[in-house]
């Protein structure tokens, strides 16, 4: 064949090859938000969700990898072909994409493993198939066209990734049903399909001899080393470390939600499309002493709770680490026969990472750890990496790491060093603490996030607390309500706090998802086992909990749970309103937990009420600053009952929040948190 002949050929096929992993990497990435999204409120809205499915995804993206290695080695291009056709066609069977309730929770399962068997179960083969397409289909274009080096395809495929998760919080969440993005998904999954196969039956066909640009005399390409490969797999464990370590940071002091998982998956998709398009992105004069400044600043930063400064210096910063860790890979990438080895290696890197964070971390660590551990690790690999740059940037790398070090250690101290008790699991990292002036008190943490507390006197131990100020709303609520016994849900336990204002005959009933909490309760404080009230809590998701029960009858439900600073969505949409009003007395009143740094719910509670004929009141309080362990806090009470509201206590310092008309109601297929963000 020609020179000419074989310029036309490629030309003519680019197209073929480039649609197909384009359509496969967009597919690939917007179905990771989408069931993300669906079965986030089976969970509690966890933080730990979104870190589970990384890690399914990762492994399903290895298993993908791995068979495109092992067919393109093993098959013959019909036998690969055949193959990979009949395993499509099979994937079909499983669409729509739209999880099963057989796999909603009880509250006595392992919610990793539960969220694995699920995604396997809705999403396995399709997600594989569309994760062997890069590896795949590259390695069919370099079998047809022996000379064209096919890596740009590669930055191609990042490109379309991150396309589709910049598409998804701007253009399809706010405006598609969670239900239609399932369905729509799996109309462009039947697409793909069909040129995956066309593609297929194409690469089977070769363009013949090498090329007279590719001289007969070359020498074969040498087989990677053992210590190159180990390299690729460290390089890209640090990127996903990375990743999923400040992705947790950031979620677990906002909230749970799809644009912030997105962020720095979108940083870390970046920064491979720049490195595999042309070396010219990736400088080590550049961007290794960006890594001596930012992987210090990360470390000063990891317990601060500003998160204007938190996002802007972890975003800079992990975009600064994954250009230096892929950087790296693509300066060491091979020849194009041994390309699916080579991802291959960055999927199992990619993956021993997302397990060390979303499996390991939970269950091996006390406290959040991880982001300090990764800006350690990162700083100790990007200095021997800096050897290639000369003995400065190993000398500098050194320096780094020390820094890093101490900042580092710094940001673990404080987590442990005040700390009574700690506990670590999938829903998160708690603690308790005892501060002496001017009273002693002791206090529930999750995170950097208080969750409650009591005061160590005797005399005091049933005082209100924190966020249950006698002039907050739950304050005036409780003092509104008529004398007789009452009957109050409490979604979220915490520390138990709002027993203070319980009265003898009173009937408590907590519903709390994660067994640690209620473990510290009831060893750490004394609310439940000594307070006056009869108490019973029920463990699992609230609002599930509350969905499988008979009406509970609640003079008063109060809505107290947090996922990071923010109560989860799926306890503010129109069917979790539908739930709550089911177990009301009538006459009775929801109070909202609307005290937050960065999301303002009232325009949604606002609607919710609306929608059902109930007026919602805010109650904004700031006690007096005398008052050490009283703070500011926004309740929200929701109820139809007029006497109620008339009540002296809450007419005077509550607020009626009138619906706003162009608000959206948010519902189980609709809820956007861009719009209610506190900027």
């Amino acid at each position: 064949m020609t020179t000419a002949d074989a310029a036309s050929s490629r030309s003519s096929a680019l197209p073929l090859y480039a649609g197909t992993i384009f359509l496969s990497a967009f597919l690939l990435f917007l179905v990771q938000p989408i069931i993300a999204k669906q079965i986030l409120p089976w969970f509690g809205g966890s933080a730990a969700v979104w870190a589970t499915c990384m890690v399914f995804f990762q492994m399903a993206l290895l298993a993908g990898y791995a068979y495109a290695d092992w067919t393109t080695r093993r098959l013959s291009p019909p036998q690969q072909a055949m193959l990979h056709v009949m395993l499509l066609v099979g994937s079909l069977f499983l669409l729509p994409i739209i999880p099963s309730t057989f796999w909603k929770p009880t509250g006595a399962e392992n919610p990793s493993w539960q969220i694995v068997g699920l995604l396997a179960a809705t999403i396995g083969l399709p997600y594989l198939l569309l994760s062997t397409t890069t590896p795949l289909v590259q390695a069919w274009f370099a079998r047809r066209h022996h000379h064209a080096m096919p890596y740009r395809l590669f930055a191609l495929s990042n490109l379309a990734s991150l396309l589709a998760l910049l598409a998804y919080p701007f253009a399809i969440e706010p405006w598609v049903s969670t239900r239609m993005q399932s369905l729509v998904w799996s109309g462009c999954y039947l697409l793909f399909t069909a040129l995956c196969v066309w593609a297929a039956v194409t690469g089977t066909r070769s363009s013949g001899q090498p090329t007279e640009e590719v001289a007969p005399n070359l020498p074969a390409a040498a087989k990677p080393g053992f210590g190159l490969q180990l390299e690729w797999l460290a390089l890209a464990a640090m990127g996903s470390f990375m990743l999923l370590a400040v992705t947790n940071h950031l979620c677990q002091n906002v909230a749970s939600v799809p644009f912030l998982w997105i962020a720095p998956l979108s940083i870390y998709l970046t920064s491979f499309i720049f490195c595999f398009d042309h070396p010219r992105w990736y400088r080590r004069l550049v961007f290794l002493p960006l890594a001596a400044v930012t992987l210090p600043l990360m470390a000063h930063y990891a317990s601060s709770l500003e998160l204007k400064e938190v996002v802007l210096v972890f975003a800079s910063g992990l975009f600064v680490c994954c250009m230096c860790c892929h950087g790296e890979l693509a300066r060491s990438k091979p020849a194009p026969q041994f390309l699916t080895t080579f991802y291959l290696m960055i999927s199992l890197g990619g993956a021993i990472g997302g397990l060390l964070v979303g499996f390991g971390a939970p269950y091996l660590l006390r406290g959040f750890f991880e982001i300090s551990i990764s800006l350690v690790a990162c700083a100790v690999l990007l200095t021997i990496c800096a050897r290639r740059a000369g003995w400065w940037a190993v000398a500098l790398g050194v320096a780094v790491t020390a820094a890093t070090t101490m900042d580092a250690f710094k940001a673990v101290q404080n987590q442990i060093s005040d700390a009574r008790v700690m506990r670590r699991n999938f829903y998160g990292a708690i603690r308790t603490t005892d501060s002496s002036p001017p009273q002693p008190f002791r206090s529930l943490m999750h995170g950097d996030i208080l969750h409650g507390g009591q005061f160590l006197d005797p005399d005091d131990r049933f005082s209100a607390n924190t966020y249950f100020a006698p002039t907050s709303g739950f304050g005036r609520l409780f003092t509104s309500l008529p004398a007789a016994p009452r009957k109050v849900g409490v979604v979220g336990l915490g520390a138990g706090s709002i027993i203070a204002y319980a009265r003898k005959d009173d009937e408590f009933r907590f519903y709390e998802i994660n067994p640690q909490v209620v473990e510290l309760a009831r060893t750490e404080f004394t609310f439940l086992t000594q307070g006056p009230a009869k108490t019973e809590v029920v463990l699992g998701d609230g609002r599930l909990s509350l969905e499988r029960e008979p009406s509970q009858q609640f003079d008063v439900l109060a809505l107290d749970a947090f996922s990071g600073d923010a109560i989860p969505l799926h306890l503010l949409t129109r069917e979790a309103m539908a739930i709550y009003l089911k177990h009301l007395k009538p006459g009775g009143a929801l109070i909202f937990q609307a005290t937050n740094r960065y999301v303002d719910i009232a325009p949604v509670v606002a609607r919710l009420a609306a929608e059902a004929g109930l007026t919602a009141v805010m109650v904004s309080d700031e006690p007096d600053e005398m008052e050490t362990w009283f703070y500011d806090t926004d309740q929200i009470i929701v109820t139809a009952n007029k006497a109620l509201l008339n009540a002296s206590q809450i007419r005077n310092g509550g607020k009626v929040i009138k619906p706003q008309s162009h608000f959206p109601l948010w519902t189980d297929n609709y809820n956007n948190l861009f719009r209610v963000l506190k900027f």
